[in-house]
């Protein structure tokens, strides 16, 4: 758009593109399947749900994932065709109205789920297909593993329903030791043995999450037997999910955080920069100004402590990040206006430098989830060229 500021989320779709292959290539080492569902809530993790579910779907991706039925109801509107997952299932009638008439799958979180569940698809003359979350650790949604034997079979004897699949969410994949997954593997293989003893099919059986998924060499002998797909999300957007992952597979940042300085200005010995004047310069030098504060998206928390890449050289934030502005401590460096910045991710043109969103957000005291999704509305996202 003309006469936007020049701050930009730029999107790599090629780079998604690329990391759903790596996924596609890690979930081969499933037991049952090498089905990838890949996970496009919250806006595609900020990227735009929408250009990233048809680059994903465009790339051979059959299944997506997300949050909310809003979201799966804004795919379909889209012209998404590929299955769709709703985690965080109905709420209410309209909720479940919204899913018949959408095609997606809901996940019956409670045992609350079925009767409304049921009415609705008996109204409308349908069957709907359902998941079962099995809660195995998370505590925080899904069915106990004492009741899911009993909700399958539930299901399994409801005319108006269908059990496509059956899933837990890992806690602490993410985390160098192991032993709280494979507990929670333990037991999730426990509830699939109990719903098939009763001659349940728990139909597609998914565990692995991003970190799970770069960790299935060293699971492998943990997964159930009937695990037949993925659930990743952030691996997908580039991002690792913990250092001692980094080997596991080959990822490129889709999401690029730019904007240009828009103001240079000399600084004095002991001149202040910013609210409550939390910085003071040492010496003489130069301060510049970007466009692009906390509303943008930019942690508060960055102040004083993060860094920007400025012609493949990273340049610390000086003072307090502001709700629009950010100041920069150039030192004696001349730098011109207009000059492009990287808040997170890779710099265009040919000589790419890159700072990775992981190390933005440990200098932040968050987790790149948290930075990629923040990333405010006023900031446009653009197709990386």
């Amino acid at each position: 758009m003309k006469g936007e500021r020049p701050t930009v989320a730029a999107i790599d779709l090629d780079a998604l593109a690329a990391n759903f292959g790596e996924a596609r290539r890690l979930a081969r080492g499933l037991p049952a399947g090498d089905r990838v569902i890949a996970v496009v809530k919250a806006d595609g993790y900020g990227h735009g749900a929408v250009p990233v579910a048809r680059r994903l779907v465009g790339a051979g991706c059959d299944a997506l994932a997300v949050a909310t039925v809003a979201e799966a109801v804004e795919l379909r509107a889209a012209g998404i065709d590929a299955s769709i997952l709703v985690l965080g299932g109905v709420h209410d009638a309209a909720e479940a109205d919204d899913v018949i008439e959408a095609g997606v799958t809901p996940v019956v979180q409670h045992a609350g789920h079925l009767p409304l569940l049921r009415a609705r698809a008996r109204e409308r003359g349908t069957v709907l297909a359902v998941q079962l979350e099995i809660d195995t650790g998370m505590s925080r949604m899904g069915i106990s593993p004492e009741e899911a034997p009993s909700l399958s079979e539930a299901v399994e004897r409801a005319p108006e329903l269908r059990l496509e699949g059956t899933y837990t969410h890992l806690a602490c994949a993410d985390e160098p030791d192991l032993g709280p997954v494979r507990r929670q593997l333990a037991l999730f293989r426990e509830v699939v043995e109990a719903i098939t003893a009763r001659r349940i099919d728990p139909g597609i059986v998914h565990v692995a999450n991003s970190a799970a998924l770069m960790a299935t060499a060293d699971l492998a002998a943990d997964l159930p037997p009937q695990v037949a797909a993925a659930r990743p999300g952030l691996m997908l957007y580039g991002v690792v999910p913990a250092p001692h992952l980094a080997g596991a597979a080959s990822l490129r940042p889709v999401m690029s955080l730019r904007t240009r300085v828009a103001n240079v200005r000399h600084i004095r010995p002991g001149q202040p920069v910013g609210y409550g004047a939390t910085f003071r310069a040492k010496q003489r030098g130069r301060i510049a100004t970007l466009p692009i504060g906390y509303a943008d998206g930019l942690p508060w928390s960055l102040g004083n402590r993060g860094q920007v890449l400025i012609r493949g050289r990273r340049v610390p934030i000086a003072g307090r990040i502001s709700m629009d502005l950010t100041t920069l401590d150039l030192g004696e460096a001349e730098i011109a206006l207009g000059e492009p910045v990287v808040v997170f991710g890779a710099s265009n043109g040919p000589n790419r430098s890159l700072l990775p969103v992981e190390q933005v957000a440990e200098a932040a005291g968050t987790i790149p989830y948290e930075l990629l999704v923040r990333v405010g509305g006023r900031v446009p996202r653009t197709l990386d060229e």
